[in-house]
């Protein structure tokens, strides 16, 4: 207790200190009153935005190009059908990219000058695997490669897809995975050498685990970009829900099924993404808690 008015003070005057419970009131009612806040704010601003858009000239004329009820109601049951096929072009070149780009961040870490050559290879199959455009890509090897006429080389764009994809995403992934290797700290190698492990050891045992646990959330937000770039096969042939929904769309001439595969997308990414937030948010506190 603290008494005011004076050294001795008066028993009116007691004021009490604030505690623990009392500082975690505060914080409460603070983190309330911020929330309360921020829900109304962004329940005017959508509300304005939403008024601005009705009240357009316009808006009757797109309600029926793309939010055409009867026309969503009709598409959506094959358009989620469709994406499934997504799923198998996600799940295959997911599982390519994790092991191709392990292998290039690797072949690019090679210590030595008689590893250059290797170093270079992976260099360049990066470099140029990141400037092209995916659909670029995409087009090169579904209509190039079967037109070769090689009786050996498949021929399904299915196939091609999921090669494209892989080429594509593995030369992103394998930077990743890069910095995740160079992010531990040499003193890491220098103790597993000393316990009597050679250096691929070294890497197998102590450098890449370690790596791998950094980089999953970065590695997430890519395969969220992967998701979403396998509707590009739609331009080789690849009936997945892009393509039915332009099938759906040239068969109403109405744009509402975009829309459905857009909620479709939405629906699918909106959870991925806030696991990758919660996943970047608990590696920083265990940073921060590791550093204490």
């Amino acid at each position: 207790m603290t008494f005011g008015g004076g050294p001795l003070g008066h028993p009116g005057d007691l004021i009490p200190l604030q505690g623990p419970r009392g500082s975690r009131l505060v914080r409460d009612r603070d983190a309330l009153r911020s929330t309360a806040v921020a829900l109304l704010s962004t329940v005017i601003v959508f509300a304005a935005l939403g008024l601005l858009v009705v009240n357009a000239p316009g808006w009757a004329a797109v309600q029926r190009s793309f939010f055409n009820g009867a026309v969503f109601a009709k598409s959506l049951p094959a358009i989620v059908g469709a994406f499934w096929v997504n799923v198998q072009l996600f799940l295959l070149a997911e599982v390519l990219i994790l092991v191709l780009g392990l292998v290039l961040a690797i072949l690019r870490s090679l210590p030595g000058p008689v590893f250059f050559p290797v170093r270079l290879m992976a260099m360049i199959y990066t470099d140029i695997f990141r400037a092209l455009p995916g659909v670029l890509v995409i087009y090169i090897l579904g209509f190039g490669m079967p037109g070769l006429g090689i009786e050996a080389i498949p021929r399904e764009p299915f196939f091609w897809a999921v090669v494209s994809l892989t080429l594509i995403y593995s030369a992103y992934v394998s930077e990743v995975y890069r910095a995740g290797i160079e992010s531990i700290h040499p003193s890491q190698e220098a103790a597993a050498r000393s316990l009597g492990l050679s250096r691929v050891q070294s890497l197998r045992y102590v450098i890449v685990p370690q790596a791998i646990r950094r980089v999953i959330p970065p590695l997430l937000n890519d395969f969220i970009g992967l998701q979403k770039d396998t509707v590009l096969v739609s331009y080789v042939g690849v009936v997945e829900i892009f393509r039915q929904s332009y099938i759906k769309q040239a068969a109403n001439f109405n744009f509402t099924p975009y829309i459905a595969t857009a909620l479709v997308f939405l629906v699918v990414t909106i959870p991925l993404a806030r696991l990758t937030d919660v996943l970047v948010q608990r590696d920083r506190r265990r940073a921060a808690t590791s550093s204490r």
